[in-house]
């Protein structure tokens, strides 16, 4: 089993930035992507970024030159730097290993 905690939600203004992080432990997989997932209210969960072996990179085309998804290997934190966030940036992000979830953390983005 894996076990992931995610924290760093928070609300702020267009333009702002955060940085979310998911602590992960169990049955870690370095053959398995991590990634971070978001879910606006009445949506779909939807993927945002992807990291996979040998630090490879993936993201929506919405989140493209803004979002950036790293992992501290020694930690075992994946972390979700977000720059210049827009009001459809708001929901909850969830973060993913091996089809494990975590609880999510509520990022909202409001003036």
């Amino acid at each position: 089993q894996v076990q992931l905690v995610e924290s760093g939600g928070a609300s702020v203004q267009p333009g702002g930035s955060l940085r979310l992080s998911c602590v992960i432990t169990g049955d870690i997989s370095s053959f398995h992507p991590m990634g971070w997932y978001r879910q606006a209210p009445g949506t779909e969960r939807e993927l945002g970024a992807m990291i996979g072996s040998f630090q490879s990179t993936n993201y929506a085309d919405a989140v493209k030159g803004r979002f950036s998804i790293s992992m501290d290997k020694e930690k075992n934190i994946l972390y979700l730097e977000m720059n210049n966030l827009k009001p459809d940036d708001t929901g909850v992000y969830y973060c993913m290993h091996r089809a494990y979830w975590g609880q999510g953390t509520q990022v909202t983005v409001s003036s």
